[in-house]
């Protein structure tokens, strides 16, 4: 059979095809490795053709795009995610069933992407769907990270980082692409001749691009996901080779493979800092050329970029792409330097995801000047014509012998925004107050949305064919039509139906727990989920302080009639933020303690499940009662964990952060548990001398959980142990977790009285789902589309 043959052919036989001629093995020796590979190749083909159609319809409407430039890309497992949205998994369940291959357990086999941490990764990727989904031509560019991030386990209780190793079986979704190859200059000197500026380099390496399709809902669309490989300029000293120095023949090689190993090196250190601007330039680079080279195939005029060219920096990572743009544009191109800016900003645009203004990147010029000379010098001419042009500003984007690169992505952007109305308001009064005051129109918000499809329809499949038995098909691409499950909420029978929807997850999550972790947890107790990366901001530790206080009063009380409850953790710590790395010991040795305690068993669990990723999430996510979104109000952006919680019937206890208040507005004050100070009352508490030890000895409660800490009940042997996070709590506590625990305990009680009536946490459970609609990252992107990108629709044109 002729392989533009196998596309059309039944999809068993494709599989088949695949399994002999792309593998090369015969279906009685292959093993489940194999046939996942075959079903995906199967399934690539099916995506193919639609990705070069919609390349051929952007070219002929010759239409804006749209380029989303990202360091993170958390897509996850993609075959299951292709199958979905090509609508072909009956057909696929039915072909691989039919070899007699368990359909979940080839699914699984599949490794989970490492290109992302958390949030800012997913949402890049929720909004790369989207935006085939709605027929946006648009490309994504990030980094091809070899490890990623780090896989993650726990050594007595520590957590101990390991390579990621999800690119040592072949990657079935990418196609290399040798002729897209970038040859990138770092360091040297900067001249002036003939009246140009010249940067003369002094080491190069070539960026590489290794493309994946993105489809759309229903195969309409599929875009393209640009990733960026380090590949050396002469990878390979043959002469250094024969003098027989075999490890220094191939050192430029590694050196070049090293920018796009590892996301996020430990940047503690000046090479782990040098490492990581290389590799925000290399990335930002390779994209911008690539971006210039696309559009010269149809177009000379480069003033016409803006018309045909919208970049979006997914924080301040890519903001090296803003100077780089205008050195080609004036460097290269001959352009005159003011107006190589405009177009510049005509084009950039800048997503904030923070409001801690130490988390917005700077770098020490001197760092940045011998990495990159060229775009210190234009930083500093952009800088000053900012400053001639806006004379009483008091920001700048240098200064303090610091590059700073939130204020220049914010000068240099057409548009800024946020990524919900808390957000987006806090940013005008706080980090970009200045900015704010001399641009008020730049700031917009675009609160953020996930992908129906993988959040909803895919990781919950009881729910998704509950939702399509009441209301019928279409709501997984126009997600507010689970508006119309309202009525059904008052129906017992229909209550019941989503109970147990609940329940079966529930089960399954039970399952995989006991013969993964070897952990038998309690079905019918109430499970109490928080997932997400570990930082002293998102107040894990004020969760396991509440848990220690709940097991103190447990064993003080026996006989009360308490909820049982479960808490689940997951998240990873940077390898350098020591703080957050004491957390999670604390979280696992409190767990040692409560789990092993027969006076409490049955009552209270504590589980922090390891190496936390996409595929976790999606286990965890359908099964969570209680959804526990507890950042210090005025420093969470918006979150997306919340979102999916919330779309997946889990409750949510929180502070006013963020996206929760819009959660909360859309479900309902009365189906949401609120607790803490508001951003305002935040900031005010601050200011009031020993706030924290006022709480602590305010609440005997509180008092008693940092004791244990203090006195070693969690660390006997070493009862010191934390003694960084007892004085902080009881110190400077800058997130305010003493501040707060009172009314998190408050509100947690309310949880457990809810969760006593099963019928009423059901109904409040299903209002979530049916009033989460809007959280969709296609409303997230049609308003990208409208606000800040003037971009449209090839889909029906």
């Amino acid at each position: 059979m002729a392989r533009d043959e196998v596309a059309k052919t039944d999809f068993r036989d494709a599989i088949l095809w695949h399994l002999t001629y792309t593998l090369g093995k015969d279906p009685d020796h292959a093993q489940v490795f194999d046939w996942r590979l075959a079903l995906s190749h199967a399934v690539r083909d099916r995506i193919v053709d639609r990705w070069m159609t919609s390349t051929r319809e952007t070219y002929r409407a010759d239409a804006k795009r749209v380029y989303y430039l990202s360091m993170e890309f958390l897509i996850g497992r993609l075959l299951e995610d292709n199958i979905v949205n090509l609508q072909l998994a009956d057909q696929a369940q039915a072909a691989i069933e039919g070899f007699g291959l368990n359909w979940r357990e080839v699914l699984l086999d599949e490794p989970d992407a490492a290109l992302g941490n958390g949030g800012l990764g997913r949402l890049a990727a929720c909004f790369m769907e989207s935006l085939a989904t709605l027929g946006c031509p648009a490309y994504g560019y990030g980094i091809r990270y070899e490890h990623g991030l780090f896989r993650q386990s726990f050594v007595e209780g520590r957590q101990h980082e390991a390579p990621e190793d999800w690119l040592r079986q072949p990657n079935v979704w990418e196609f290399e692409r040798p002729e897209a190859r970038f040859t990138l200059g770092f360091g040297g000197q900067v001249t002036v001749r003939d009246c140009k500026t010249l940067w003369q380099p002094d080491h190069f390496v070539q960026a590489e691009a290794f493309d994946t399709p993105v489809v759309g809902w229903q195969g309409r669309w599929a875009n393209t996901l640009r990733l960026w490989a380090g590949r050396a300029v002469d990878p390979f000293d043959l002469d250094r080779f024969n003098a027989g120095d075999f490890a220094a023949a191939a050192e430029a090689e590694a050196l070049a493979r090293t920018i796009s190993r590892v996301l996020y090196p430990e940047d503690s250190t000046e090479k782990g800092k040098r490492l990581r601007l290389t590799q925000e330039y290399f990335f930002s680079a390779a994209s911008i050329r690539d971006i210039i080279r696309r559009f010269e195939q149809d177009h000379t005029d480069l003033r016409l970029l803006p018309q045909r060219v919208a970049i979006q920096m997914n924080d301040t990572h890519p903001a090296v792409a803003a100077p780089e743009l205008v050195r080609i544009l004036h460097d290269e191109r001959g352009l005159p330097f003011d107006e190589a800016v405009e177009i510049t900003r005509g084009c950039v645009n800048y997503t904030n995801h923070t409001l801690l203004p130490e988390a917005l990147e700077s770098w020490d010029e001197g760092l940045f000047g011998d990495l990159l000379p060229r775009h210190l010098q234009i930083i500093d001419r952009i800088d000053d014509q900012d400053a001639r042009a806006h004379p009483d500003r008091r920001n700048t984007a240098r200064g303090d012998g610091k590059v700073r690169m939130g204020e220049l992505s914010f000068i240099m952007s057409h548009r800024v925004n946020g990524v919900s109305a808390l957000h987006t308001g806090l940013m005008k009064t706080t980090v970009f107050a200045d900015q704010n005051r001399i641009w008020p129109d730049r700031i917009v918000n675009e609160t953020n949305g996930v992908t129906p499809r993988r959040w909803l329809h895919s990781c919950n499949p009881r729910l998704s064919r509950l939702i399509t038995d009441t209301i019928g098909e279409g709501w997984t691409a126009d997600l507010e039509r689970l508006a119309e499950l309202a009525p059904f909420v008052e129906d017992a029978g229909w209550l019941d139906r989503f109970a147990r929807v609940k329940a079966a997850n529930k089960a399954d999550l039970c399952d995989w727990v006991a013969r993964e972790q070897g952990v038998m947890l309690n079905p019918d107790a109430l499970f109490d989920v928080q997932i997400k990366r570990i930082h002293e901001y998102k107040r894990q530790h004020l969760n396991i302080l509440e848990a220690i206080a709940l097991w103190q009063e447990m064993r003080a009380h026996p006989s009360d009639d308490w909820t049982p409850r479960v808490k689940i953790f997951g998240g990873k710590a940077a390898p350098g933020y020591f703080f957050a790395k004491d957390i999670i010991r604390l979280i696992n040795d409190v767990a040692a303690v409560i789990n092993a305690d027969a006076a409490t068993n049955g009552k209270l669990q504590v589980l922090y499940l390891p190496n936390y990723n996409v595929t976790l999430a999606e286990r965890l996510i359908p099964a969570a009662d209680l959804s526990e979104q507890i950042s210090t109000a005025g420093k969470e952006a918006s979150g997306t964990g919340n979102m999916k919680f919330a779309l997946n019937g889990a409750l949510t206890i929180g502070t006013l952060d963020g996206a929760n208040v819009e959660i909360r507005d859309l479900v309902g004050p009365e189906n949401f548990f609120l607790f803490g100070l508001t951003a305002d009352e935040a900031e005010a508490r601050r200011t009031v001398p020993d706030h924290a030890a006022h709480a602590v000895a305010g609440d005997p409660r509180l008092s008693r959980a940092i004791e244990a800490i203090r006195g070693g009940t969690f660390s006997p042997g070493e009862p010191d142990r934390y003694a960084g996070i007892v004085a902080n709590l009881t110190q400077a506590d800058y997130f305010l977790v003493a501040s707060d625990f009172a009314d998190y305990w408050r509100a947690q009680r309310e949880v457990d009285f809810a969760y006593a009536d099963r019928k009423g946490w059901a109904r409040m459970a299903a209002l979530n789902v049916a009033r989460s609609g809007w959280f969709s990252s296609d409303r997230t992107i049609r308003g990208y589309m409208r606000d800040i990108w003037e971009a449209e629709s090839l889909l029906d044109q």
